[in-house]
This record gives structure tokens, C-alpha cells and sequence, in this order.
């Protein structure tokens, strides 16, 4: 097929199921990993029924301190009381000394709880992208390579918090799928990433340079978040993943911190693995000009 020919495939994408499609494309070495966890019969990793406990009833043992600390003082008040034992203190009795050292028990069991009530953990929840569907791939790439490309994006976007994904290689955006932000210039088209600018920027610079993965866990709170105007504004995280030296994978998360370390460690290796797949010749097809073209994704949504 010529260079800059439209390759035409049809992802069946069905709204009603639940089910997440499995791709054709899957490489036989996960589908046997996965028949293999069906028959795992080694020891399985034992509950921790205290801090699941405390996890179901947060509130309950925030405020237990201060039940405790409250029942301690009026049970030492209530002894000092009917025990027969004079009201005012007195150094020279032990019950007194006892008494002023559970009352100061008592008091710090009180202010704790009232610490622990006072200090909760911000919530961290889900969030909707902003923005419209993009599915945007470079014509100049072989059919193994969009293959692999389609199953890099199934599977992140599958096991993580993945709802963007662009590629930049050899300073030409070779894939943008997800969700982006919209257009200001054409109503309800998403905006394209422009590969010249963000290799132009700190933060593709300061990745390629020093050669690992760069994790913005919580986005808003870089300011080079402006760089990557062509995510959907309200992006939590973002991954930025070199391939080698000559390109890399941005991958904005929907939730704040959502990527876990195995997720990183594993995007990591699909990192090296896309580095492998673009940098080899046979992979890409002999553009007829210097100007690389890029054609949607068709999209059956029927099935």
C-alpha cells in the first residue's frame, strides 16, 4: 500500500456491554499468563482484618479517643466523689496523685481525638475528562506497528487510570487516542497535538535528558502543565515516558496519583518496547514526501 494511504480499522465498540473488549491483535504470551492465574494454586496473601476494620469505620475510631478520654475523667470524678476522699488534692496521698495523672490521661485521650477528627484526608476521586474523543494515527506506519500500537492503548488504558494517550517519535506525532481537549477554532473536533512544540519544551527536554520516566502525579500543581495544551483541562496525572532518545509517550490519567508503582514499572517496559518497534526501519513504510499525514481511526460503533 502506497505511503500515506488511509489504513481503515474497525475496532467493534459495544456501549451496552459492560464487558471490556478483548482485541484480536493481544499477544499470546498475556492470554497464557492469564489462563495461568486460573489455575494458581500457591498460597494466596492473608486479610488484615484490624485494618480493614479501621478502613469500613474511619469515623468510629477517629472519635474513639475522645469517648475514652471522656469516660476516664468522669469515672476518676465520680470515684473522687462517693469514695469518701476529700475534693482538694493532696500531695501527700497517693489516691491524689493517681487521680491527677488519669485526669491528665484523660484530658490528652480528649484533645487527640479532637486532632484526629479535626485532620481527614482529602478525598480522591474520579474524574470525567473534559474534553472529545480523538483517534488520530500516522499513515506512514506499517500494519504491525498500528497493531501495536492499538494494543499499547487497549491495555493501558484497561488496567490503569490511562484516558490519553499521544506518541511523539522521531518529532512527529505518530499516534493521539483518547481523550483530548477540544478545538477552539472548529466546534467538537479535538485539538491536535503539535509534536514541534512539545519537543521544543522543558518538559520533553528534561525527560529525553535524563532518560527515565517523569510522573506528575497530581498536574495541577506544575506549571508546566501549559505545555500539553492538547490534553482535556481537567487531566489529574500525567506519565511522561521516553522511548530511548528520540521520542516519547504522554499518558494523562484520570485520577490524582492514580498511577500505582507497578503501573509506572510497567509502562516503563512498554516504553522500551514501543523504542524497539518505531526505531527499527522495517516497521515504516517509504514516505512519498517529507510531510507525514494523519487520518481518524474508523470506529464501528455497532459492532
Amino acid at each position: 500500500m502506497e505511503a500515506g494511504t488511509l489504513f481503515r480499522y474497525h475496532i467493534p465498540l459495544n456501549l451496552h456491554n459492560p464487558q471490556p473488549h478483548r482485541p484480536s491483535f493481544r499477544p499470546p504470551s498475556v492470554k497464557a499468563y492469564s489462563n495461568l492465574q486460573g489455575d494458581y494454586r500457591g498460597p494466596k496473601p492473608a486479610k488484615e482484618l484490624i485494618a480493614d476494620w479501621v478502613t469500613s469505620n474511619d469515623d468510629v475510631v477517629r472519635s474513639l479517643p475522645v469517648y475514652v478520654g471522656g469516660f476516664s475523667l468522669l469515672a476518676v470524678l465520680f470515684n473522687r466523689t462517693f469514695s469518701g476522699i476529700a475534693l482538694v488534692a493532696d500531695a501527700s496521698s497517693s489516691q491524689s496523685r493517681a487521680d491527677l495523672l488519669t485526669l491528665g490521661l484523660a484530658v490528652t485521650n480528649i484533645l487527640t481525638g479532637l486532632v484526629w477528627l479535626s485532620i481527614r484526608p482529602k478525598t480522591i476521586s474520579v474524574v470525567n475528562p473534559e474534553g472529545v474523543d480523538c483517534q488520530r494515527i500516522c499513515t506512514d506506519l506499517s500494519d504491525a506497528v498500528v497493531s501495536e500500537l492499538l494494543w499499547v492503548w487497549e491495555s493501558v488504558s484497561e488496567v490503569t487510570c490511562c484516558r490519553s494517550l499521544v506518541i511523539v517519535y522521531n518529532n512527529i506525532c505518530v499516534l493521539q487516542i483518547g481523550c483530548a481537549a477540544a478545538s477552539s477554532s472548529c466546534e467538537g473536533e479535538p485539538l491536535l497535538a503539535d509534536a514541534t512544540k512539545l519537543v521544543q519544551g522543558s518538559l520533553y527536554q528534561s525527560a529525553i535528558k535524563s532518560g527515565s520516566q517523569s510522573y506528575l502525579a497530581n498536574l495541577s500543581l506544575y506549571p508546566g502543565k501549559s505545555q500539553l495544551p492538547f490534553l482535556p483541562s481537567n487531566t489529574q496525572a500525567v506519565i511522561l515516558q521516553p522511548l530511548g532518545d528520540k521520542g516519547i509517550a504522554v499518558i494523562g490519567g484520570d485520577t490524582i496519583r492514580g498511577f500505582t508503582t507497578s503501573d509506572q514499572a510497567w509502562i516503563t517496559l512498554i516504553g522500551d518496547k514501543l523504542d524497539a518497534t518505531l526505531g527499527s526501519p522495517k516497521y515504516t513504510r517509504e514516505p512519498k514526501s517529507a510531510v507525514s499525514k494523519y487520518e481518524p481511526l474508523i470506529v464501528n460503533p455497532t459492532g
